[in-house]
């Protein structure tokens, strides 16, 4: 589950994938914005922070058939979003530059060639460095003296390597980011209620491949999402108790839930 906070700090959305596919783009998205958080601070210990995003990146991206589920994806949309032009209700404009957007990022994933990531499996000294922290305190200086010499080069040195070592994969970052914001947008958000912090809904046929739920910060309770083809369940469990047990919040809570769909 991804919680993200909304605009204003008003509302906290939770994202629940109910395919692979997006638990996969999720998780990419996740990765790619701590990167690209870490890798324009300066300290060594955020370098390294930015590193081990990027070697998880490498292990979340080793799907063999991610590319082209994502080639194919943008394609399909992009047949969808064409169907749509001179629709007086649509802005023109706006989906010119969607799929434009679409048509930049197929052709940069196209472009990618090879295995993802062969060119950081093919550095003998990075796959050092990610076999070491796999290991709890594996990455200490005696075990990896040169990863620490690396880490006392010049702030411009190593953000300049990071940055050599991500921007072969930002193709990937940037056909996800389409793909999720067509997903987001897909849905209505409705309002409703979970009574005594418990809530079903039978699904009767209804497909999504996500859900988002939004809920006031300020409500002490997260959310537990499992659901199926036949029925949703979301029972939101209470924080911050006397006990730190976990429990069922034991008040009637308000939220948005939508449905989203490709």
């Amino acid at each position: 589950m991804n919680g993200r906070t909304g605009a204003g700090l008003d509302a906290i959305n939770y994202e629940y994938p109910l395919s692979e596919r997006v638990r996969t783009l999720l998780r990419l998205e996740d990765l790619f914005e701590r990167v690209d958080y870490f890798l324009h601070k300066n300290d060594p210990q955020e370098h390294h922070i930015a590193l081990l995003s990027i070697f998880e990146i490498l292990e979340v991206s080793a799907r063999a058939d991610l590319k082209s589920d994502l080639l194919q994806e943008l394609e399909r949309q992009k047949q969808v979003l064409m169907s749509f032009r001179n629709n007086p209700e649509i802005a023109e404009e706006a989906l010119a530059g969607v799929l434009r957007d679409i048509e930049q990022a197929a052709g940069a994933l196209f472009s990618m060639t090879g295995k993802i990531g062969q060119y950081l499996r093919e550095n003998d000294w990075l796959m050092s460095i990610k076999q070491r922290t796999g290991i709890p305190g594996g990455a200490c200086e005696f075990d990896l003296p040169s990863y620490h010499y690396w880490l006392h080069r010049s702030v411009t040195e190593r953000t300049g390597q990071l940055a050599a070592w991500t921007a072969p994969l930002y193709p990937l970052r940037d056909g996800s980011a389409i793909i999720l914001r067509i997903l987001r947008e897909s849905g209505k958000p409705q309002s409703l209620n979970a009574p005594q912090g418990m809530f079903q809904q039978m699904l009767g046929g209804k497909t999504a491949q996500m859900l988002r739920l939004r809920l006031d910060p300020s409500m002490p309770c997260v959310p537990e999402i499992s659901a199926n083809k036949y029925v949703l369940n979301i029972r939101f469990m209470a924080q911050n108790t006397d006990d730190n047990r976990p429990r069922t919040a034991d008040w009637d809570v308000r939220f948005e839930l939508t449905f989203c769909n490709l």
